[in-house]
């Protein structure tokens, strides 16, 4: 008997091996004639009235991985094959893909009944802002809380924003225990992202805020920061442990703002300041409904990281390309005493505008480093390209990437070389930057604005949702930039060259991490 247990036991172990070869057998005969099919349509079937599609032997998938490890080297490869416009798929959606200056002037100055932003980013977005604000709401309703958002982007806001961003600063620099000492080594983005989170909160949302900003409040910030996952782009509903944090921190943050709109509406705290809190406390919509105490928290919330994530990235840029180029962070600290006086004297608006040079360590940075490498659209009504025969469906997603037009030969020679000079005065690109006068402007809500379009340069986006915070943005990035570089020395470690890759993972491009420099303090600012 025990013999023809083992005989019986044996043929059903070969029966259930025999079953799972069938179940690989037939799942990698289905993948195969899939993947058939899948270049026969591309081959036999092409649609002459559509751009051309990008060559993918996966369905599905297309060409999601290739795009999502370095979305410029894709675009820049598709172009010498197929042109300035072609269609790939990301993840099952045929996106397609007009690059240059007419591309971005097509999709980001395209009209909002033909496209559509609220469709492509809501689920991303709102888990983490939060309802009734920015994608989720109607497109003139978002116009209207830009418009009351610019309150804390004026001339005269910017310019009270300087010494609360330059205290920020130094304060870090005296407290935190990377810079302890005379020299060191110091990871750059970690530190950037602690500093402009300070500084941002500080100048844009008010003391009361930032005295919220514990260790505490910072991992809150981090966790709803992983909501921008690219996962999250499909699945933000997910129960994933990031998501759950997500979730949690969203919650606990607008409880924050929540608790200081409540104590103020009750009379606890007398309006001694114009911070943001309290005009959106007091805005209005056109049809007489104010902000609610919700609508406030949250855009608090997209305040908060809308003044952070850019500005983050690009600061650790400035700084990681600063310390490749010693002889440029030299020429910045000599600007300085040279044009505001040896014994630089404290930072102000009026001062950082006469720094030019500094101005133009920001700005070519933002060049080639763009902080967005992808603007999308989700098309709403067919849209005629001009000058071609093609016709783009709402089946499809539009895609600007304007950080092509900076790295391109044409509008940059050698567009890969980080060299601030190229901005200076009486060079061609000196006012590249610059809106012109007869530039067209238009109202889309919040103010009247340059289409922008035209201009090669274009970090901060164009057309209805330009980014709003691009004056404030160079402010704050110019002012830590000139802070950093009366405070430091910076160099590559010994043995080290060139810059670190990029990180595509998330919506905002940001240097690899880890990225570490040498620091050195400057002689007047060694401490006993």
């Amino acid at each position: 008997m025990g013999f023809l247990s083992v005989i019986v036991e044996s043929l059903r172990n070969l029966s259930n091996a025999s079953t799972s070869l069938a179940i690989i057998a037939g799942a990698f005969s289905f993948i195969t004639i899939a993947i058939i099919l899948n270049v026969l349509r591309q081959l036999l079937f092409k649609n002459p009235n559509e751009p051309p599609l990008v060559f993918h032997w996966v369905p599905f998938f297309g060409s999601t991985i290739t795009y999502g490890i370095d979305p410029y080297k894709f675009f820049f490869s598709c172009r010498e094959k197929y042109g300035d416009m072609f269609t790939f798929i990301l993840l099952g959606k045929k996106t397609t893909v007009y690059l240059g200056v007419k591309g971005n002037e097509f999709i980001l100055n395209g009209k909002h009944k033909d496209l559509n932003a609220e469709e492509i980013y809501g689920p991303l977005t709102t888990p983490v802002f939060g309802k009734e604000v920015v994608y989720d709401c109607p497109n003139a309703k978002l116009m209207e809380q830009k418009k009351f958002v610019k309150f804390g982007l004026t001339s005269d806001a910017l310019r009270s924003y300087v010494p609360l961003i330059v205290n920020e600063v130094e304060d870090y620099i005296a407290r935190s225990p990377v810079f302890a000492g005379s020299k060191g080594l110091v990871n750059i983005p970690g530190v950037m992202a602690e500093v402009t989170i300070y500084t941002a909160s500080r100048s844009l949302q008010g003391r009361e805020v930032r005295s919220k900003f514990d260790s505490s409040f910072a991992d809150l910030y981090h966790d709803l920061d992983m909501g921008f996952s690219p996962i999250n782009f499909m699945l933000p509903w997910a129960p994933l442990p990031h998501n759950r944090k997500r979730d949690y921190a969203q919650q606990k943050m607008a409880q924050t703002y929540m608790e200081i709109i409540k104590e103020r509406r009750a009379g606890g705290s007398q309006r001694d300041t114009d911070d943001m809190i309290w005009n959106l406390m007091s805005s209005v919509y056109k049809n007489g409904t104010p902000c609610s105490d919700l609508e406030v928290a949250h855009m608090m919330i997209a305040l908060l990281m809308a003044g952070q994530h850019s500005s983050s990235s690009t600061s650790a840029w400035i700084l990681l390309r600063l310390a490749t180029r010693p002889d440029i962070m030299e020429e910045l600290y000599e600007e300085q005493k040279t044009i505001l006086g040896a014994d630089l004297p404290p930072l102000n608006y009026d001062s950082l505008q006469r720094l030019s040079l500094n101005a133009q360590v920001v700005r070519e940075t933002l060049r080639i480093h763009a902080p967005i490498h992808t603007i999308m659209r989700k098309v709403t009504s067919p849209m005629p390209v001009e000058g071609t025969p093609y016709t783009i469906p709402t089946s499809h997603v539009l895609l600007a990437a304007p950080g092509v037009t900076s790295k391109t030969e044409g509008h940059f020679p050698e567009p890969d070389l980080w060299e601030p000079h190229r901005w200076d005065e009486g060079s061609p690109l000196h006012c590249t930057n610059k809106e012109n006068d007869d530039d067209e402007k238009i109202d889309y809500g919040y103010g009247l604005v340059s289409k922008g379009t035209g201009s090669p340069y274009l970090p901060f986006g164009a057309g209805r949702h330009r980014c709003i915070g691009e004056a404030f943005a160079y402010v704050q990035l110019g002012a830590v930039t000139a802070t950093m570089v009366r405070e430091f020395k910076l160099r590559n470690p010994d043995g080290k060259k060139g810059i670190v890759g990029t990180d595509y993972s998330s919506l905002f491009s940001r240097p690899l991490n880890p990225a570490v420099v040498q620091w050195e303090r400057r002689e007047k600012r060694e401490k006993a």
